[in-house]
């Protein structure tokens, strides 16, 4: 009996040992929360810098839809729209927040894995210098609907980017398309998807006079700063799985009339000038890691996940983004 009851004591200190030492090794509850901690400190930041008109392209969002309201009165809705992107209430920052908040909850990832991915890539992406880059995108499609007013920032010529891409003018606005905060991708009743902006950005729509199939933009499209550079850090494992579901229908069509179809991610396009830092460190877009992020169950892949020091470099980035570079 005093044998028995030995080896029964014995299973169960190796037992609480074995689960101590899972505890201790299993460092990623610790990361996620410390990351949660971070991104909302520098949410909060990020928000006082376009408060006090301290990210460049904020403030050149506002300047030129003031100045092409002047010259294009009609397009004032849309303007004001884009506007809000120089603000806490434009639907990037939006974005961001709601995307930090999911990130709390553990119930909407498939495991740690994928939640610690998110919240490394929503860190980064708060990052003013980042931010300050993604809002080239908006004021490119200002300057663009200006005819050549007003100048593009970080980005090449409109018409030297659809030589250097040999891509198609896909009118004022196209920047956005792909983006999912400004609209989606929608099947019609033939199969065909096409881009479907939310709320006033729909004006793109009576300004382009016809839809922008998916299809004919995964192969022709031009440079953004999204779709090129900022695309793993500003989107969220949900919608990183709307975009390969929309991939794969769409290829799936291509494979029965015997064509190929590649991702409008296969390859990055030439446009970028004069980004930050730490934009132009950022890995190159990839379909392979793109398909296995988004696929049902698996992880949100993060550029970041090898970052365990938590710095927080508010200080230095804002000195940054008010030089511009």
């Amino acid at each position: 009996m005093a044998g028995m009851l030995m080896r029964v004591l014995t299973s169960i200190l190796i037992l609480a040992a074995t689960l101590s030492l899972t505890g201790c090794g299993d460092d990623r509850p610790e990361k996620i929360e410390k990351y949660q901690q971070l991104t909302q400190q520098r949410l909060s930041t990020l928000n006082t810098m376009l408060e006090d008109g301290q990210v460049r392209n904020a403030n050149l969002l506002k300047q030129y839809s003031s100045l092409l309201k002047q010259q294009k009165p009609d397009f004032a809705p849309l303007l004001d729209e884009l506007a809000k992107d120089s603000t806490a209430e434009g639907p990037m920052y939006t974005s961001l927040k709601r995307r930090l908040d999911d990130a709390k909850n553990s119930a909407n990832f498939t495991d740690l894995d994928q939640q610690l991915a998110e919240v490394e890539n929503l860190y980064q992406a708060a990052d003013p210098s980042l931010y300050n880059d993604m809002l080239s995108d908006p004021v490119n499609v200002i300057a663009d609907m200006s005819e050549g007013k007003l100048a593009r920032v970080n980005a090449i010529s409109r018409e030297a980017a659809a030589l250097a891409n040999n891509a198609e003018d896909f009118g004022p606005g196209s920047q956005l398309v792909g983006n999912p905060a400004y609209g989606s991708w929608q099947t019609d009743s033939s199969g065909m998807s096409f881009w479907a902006w939310y709320g006033m950005y729909s004006m793109f729509s009576n300004i382009f006079h016809r839809p922008i199939y998916y299809d004919r933009w995964s192969g022709n499209r031009g440079y953004s700063y999204y779709n090129d550079v900022g695309r793993y850090r500003y989107t969220s494992p949900k919608q990183a799985q709307a975009q390969e579901k929309t991939f794969e229908q769409t290829k799936k069509r291509f494979d029965s009339q015997g064509k190929r179809f590649d991702s409008p991610y296969s390859k990055s396009r030439t446009g970028a000038t004069a980004l930050s830092r730490e934009s132009s460190s950022a890995p190159k877009t990839n379909t392979t890691a793109n398909k296995s992020s988004a696929q049902s169950g698996s992880k949100f892949r993060s550029n970041y996940s090898k970052d365990s020091s938590f710095r927080n470099s508010s200080n230095r980035t804002t000195r940054s983004v008010r030089r511009g570079k």
